[in-house]
């Protein structure tokens, strides 16, 4: 056992050796060997400091003893005997390379068997390097960027809705759930049990679509519904006198869509025409995700749909308007929190990552809406701040 009293701390070392002896980040044998060397600086004696820490006394000698002929580069664990590695840096490059800009001539993706026989390595070797990497050539993330020329404008007139919603007015989000197909398993299902969850085939019986109108009102979270066998501006022109019933004759009525074909039928545009009352909102297109009922439909799906069997579309459609009858009978709206110029600035993000990472060359209309967006603002900041100085001043 070391001499405690010949452990001696700069002022450095123990802030260091403090800092790790209280993270919770860092690994847990490096915070257990700075205690150690804390408790001794402090004069404790190691049976104590052993005893303290719950740890046996020959673990605090050895540390104690490395700290004193080390500091603490003592405490960081010694190489250890091994044969050495017999895949260069350069092999390694190649792996990562392949991996990442090639693909199999008889499939999509490299496996760690297929790419350890091209490579001549194992296929064990393949996923050490992988994982230090951090490569996942197995797995798939789908995503969507929009590159609608008036991205940034359409954006922001969706949002506006949700975050200041116009005086004397109601705003729906309306959209249609198409293919909505009635299905039964091919065997009962069994429930979920202790040790046993539920249970479902993977095939089964079609019974039919149906598609789903709906509307949600973004100020109360009540939903107006309808169902149709198809989804085009014949059946999309009465969905919009129902909308239009449901809102009190003195409101007008803020309609966010997305940019289907139907919505925008010229049979549609003389309708509303007609009906003055109704101020028509797109979201960009291929970016659907701004249009709340979206949500609805995810939380209608998981909740409602995904385990259920229906012998026809129409135990379908009764099972769906119960669900949204519940609901309405305790509406709870979707509240939107993110402002413009936060989406705007994580979008732009996710176009730099698409072309300098991923070497997208095509331009992109969405984002130079975006760019021209953010630009207003920063202009329209220094100017803020400029007067703001100059206020300051006088």
């Amino acid at each position: 056992m070391p001499d405690a009293a010949k452990i001696e701390l700069t002022e450095s070392q123990r802030e260091e050796l403090e800092h790790r002896a209280g993270s919770r980040t860092i690994a847990q044998r490096a915070v257990e060997r700075a205690k150690i060397i804390v408790r001794l600086a402090l004069g404790k004696a190691g049976n104590q400091v052993a005893k303290e820490l719950g740890i046996a006394r020959q673990t605090v000698g050895r540390w104690g003893r490395r700290f004193q002929e080390r500091g603490t580069e003592g405490l960081e664990d010694a190489p250890r005997s091994g044969r050495p590695r017999s895949i260069g840096e350069e092999k390694i490059q190649q792996i990562v390379h392949k991996t990442t800009q090639e693909t199999p001539t008889d499939s999509t993706h490299w496996s760690t068997r297929s790419l350890g026989t091209v490579m001549h390595v194992s296929a064990s070797s393949i996923s050490r390097i992988w994982r230090a990497h951090k490569l996942k050539p197995h797995r798939v993330r789908t995503f969507k960027l929009s590159n609608d020329r008036l991205f940034a404008e359409k954006l922001e007139d969706v949002v506006e809705l949700y975050l200041h919603p116009p005086a004397d007015s109601v705003v729906w989000s309306a959209d249609e759930q198409c293919q909505l197909q009635a299905l039964t398993r091919t065997q009962p299902s069994l429930p979920c049990a202790p040790g046993h969850c539920t249970t479902a085939t993977h095939d089964y019986g079609k019974h039919g679509t149906t598609t789903l109108f709906a509307a949600m009102n973004m100020g109360s979270g009540e939903v107006v519904y309808t169902f149709h066998a198809q989804h085009r501006h014949e059946e999309w022109i009465p969905f919009l006198a129902m909308i239009e019933e449901a809102t009190p004759p003195d409101k007008q009525i803020h309609l966010i869509i997305d940019n289907y074909s139907a919505h925008k039928h010229a049979e549609v545009g003389l309708w509303l025409k007609e009906h003055p009352r109704f101020h028509i909102h797109y979201v960009p297109t291929s970016g659907s995700w701004p249009n709340q009922v979206e949500r609805l439909f995810s939380e209608l799906v998981q909740k409602c749909l995904r385990r259920r069997s229906a012998k026809n579309t129409a135990e379908l459609e009764q099972a769906i308007a119960q669900y949204l009858d519940r609901r309405n009978e305790n509406p709870r709206p979707f509240r939107w929190k993110a402002n413009v110029l936060e989406i705007l600035r994580k979008v732009q993000r996710a176009w730099a990552v698409l072309q300098d990472r991923y070497g997208a060359k095509k331009p992109s209309a969405a984002l130079a809406s975006i760019e021209h967006r953010l630009a207003a603002e920063e202009s329209v900041a220094r100017v803020t701040c400029a007067t703001g100085a100059a206020a300051a001043m006088t």
